[in-house]
């Protein structure tokens, strides 16, 4: 099959690196010293679920790619629009687009700028990161994806992409209601960003401590309710279920976001839980918790380090 990825980091990176040494036609669109290195060196995966070094094609420029069956579109939430643009070029024959992404308004997003029926839903279910120019680095062993067409016409192709990961040994399976699964997602995600991100700890030490514990919780019920309201059809347990769920993860997984609040990055959090707190009082909801996370990560959205400011003694 041939697959394009849009953004080769800890998720795009990781699967499609495996379905590259699966066989099949992978191109990358990648950046800066990650992408010199993977085209000297090749894209290397450190996983639990076994290390690899995969020849791939990459490049800057997705014009330069020709295009793809499937793209799988793994970009930040903030270069959603721009990014969407761009890959005009890898669907100019009929291709489709998966959004691997945070956040529960990427098909919208996507679909606005390149059309509604070129777009699928996904959820991806990794800890990986770039751990240096050309390598993805995987925490612990949880690496899934959950996709679904949004339109009948779409079905075909995500059978097809169902198949080639299967074949590439990727826990995958297709939905019929990728909207439940992406809300059932994010009243995790919103959740972990929130409190490892405000903390700079990770989930080991949010766990452990009964007033993290208790935000972790608060922010999932928030955006659980919000989902209800919605029309989502969320199940009544949800909440108790993601905090058993937690329970299991590896003490040291951390969100994407807090990694990026360390390094003085731009932050999701607008997509994240302001959008919890934007959303729920669009639907008349209240949602204290995620709104003071926001707040609190507000100073920070652009790009900062939270050490710069600190008073010198």
């Amino acid at each position: 099959m041939r697959i394009a990825v849009m953004g080769a980091g800890g998720v795009g990176g990781y699967f499609g690196g495996r379905l590259a040494q699966a066989g099949h036609e992978v191109a990358f669109v990648a950046r800066g010293k990650h992408l010199e290195a993977i085209r000297q060196k090749g894209l290397s995966l450190k996983s639990p679920l076994g290390d690899a070094t995969i020849k791939v094609q990459a490049s800057d420029d997705p014009a330069e790619l020709g295009p793809a069956e499937v793209v799988l579109f793994t970009v930040k939430l903030w270069d959603t629009e721009s990014a969407a643009e761009r890959i005009r070029p890898l669907v100019a024959k009929g291709g489709a687009v998966i959004p691997f992404q945070n956040g529960v308004e990427s098909i919208e997003r996507v679909g606005a700028v390149l059309g509604a029926e070129r777009v699928m839903g996904g959820a991806a279910y990794i800890a990986g990161r770039i751990g240096e120019p050309g390598v993805i680095v995987q925490t612990g062993t949880m690496a899934r994806l959950r996709f679904g067409p949004v339109l009948a016409a779409q079905k075909k192709t995500a059978g097809a992409f169902l198949a080639a990961c299967k074949g590439a040994n990727i826990d995958a399976e297709l939905t019929d209601d990728i909207v439940r699964v992406l809300w059932e997602k994010f009243v995790l995600l919103v959740a972990i960003s929130a409190t490892t991100t405000v903390t700079r700890k990770n989930v080991g030490v949010a766990r452990s401590d009964p007033d993290l514990k208790w935000l972790l919780e608060a922010c999932m019920r928030e955006t659980w309710a919000l989902g209800r309201k919605r029309g989502v059809k969320l199940a009544d347990d949800l909440v108790e279920q993601t905090m058993k769920f937690v329970e299991g993860l590896p003490a040291e997984m951390r969100a994407s976001m807090a990694a990026d609040l360390e390094a003085g990055g731009r932050l999701e959090t607008p997509w994240l839980s302001g959008a919890v707190a934007r959303m729920s009082r669009e639907a008349g909801l209240e949602a204290p918790v995620n709104r003071a996370v926001y707040a609190a990560l507000k100073p920070y959205l652009n790009g900062d380090s939270p050490h710069l400011h600190e008073a010198k003694t």
